[in-house]
């Protein structure tokens, strides 16, 4: 990896998270998993034809977010609800001239929101679908799924992943067994 592309998703960790180094370290350490995970997809599926400079900035960028909610178990103190980091983070990136980035970001929570889901569950982020389209998205969102922010260090089963995503309706779980059946 070249000092460029660590430069690139650095800069903007350290610009947001420079008061709050819990949640930095614990932002670097799941991201930092969730990137070595779908490197490792990369490294084994080849055909995928996946960016892997790309896949690393994103992965370690998909939650830059958290930051604004409130979910004080994972060092979170903002003021909008957890699901919204998403999108929060999304439009953090734009600002920050990384839009490809952004898509990532807002299209990672569960395996995708679909605006039919958003508006069902009345969820709080804005009425659209936010599901991921590219195959880096697709990737990124997959690993995301195998660690949590309050048991980082543990890397989930693919039943325990299911279980965890088993709320979200069948939909979802179809979706994440299709990427298991594609990714592993």
């Amino acid at each position: 990896m070249t000092e460029n592309t660590d430069s690139i998703w650095m800069r903007v960790i350290d610009k947001y998270y420079s008061d709050n180094q819990p949640l930095k370290n614990l932002l670097l350490l799941h991201s930092s998993l969730v990137a070595e995970k779908a490197l490792r997809v990369a490294y084994v599926h080849p055909e995928l034809g996946l960016d892997c400079n790309f896949v690393r900035e994103a992965s370690m960028l998909h939650d830059i977010g958290i930051f604004m909610t409130d979910a004080s178990p994972i060092h979170c103190i903002g003021s909008y609800p957890y699901i919204c980091h998403g999108y929060l983070g999304s439009e953090l990136l734009v600002r920050e001239g990384l839009p490809r980035h952004a898509l990532v970001a807002e299209r990672h929570t569960g395996v995708g929101l679909s605006l039919k889901q958003i508006l069902e569950r009345n969820l709080p982020v804005p009425h659209r679908d936010m599901i991921p389209v590219s195959i880096e998205e697709k990737v990124i969102c997959f690993a995301d799924k195998f660690f949590s922010k309050t048991r980082p260090e543990c890397e989930k089963t693919v039943d325990e992943a299911a279980a965890s995503l088993s709320k979200f309706g069948e939909d979802t779980l179809l979706c994440f067994r299709s990427w298991c059946n594609q990714f592993l």
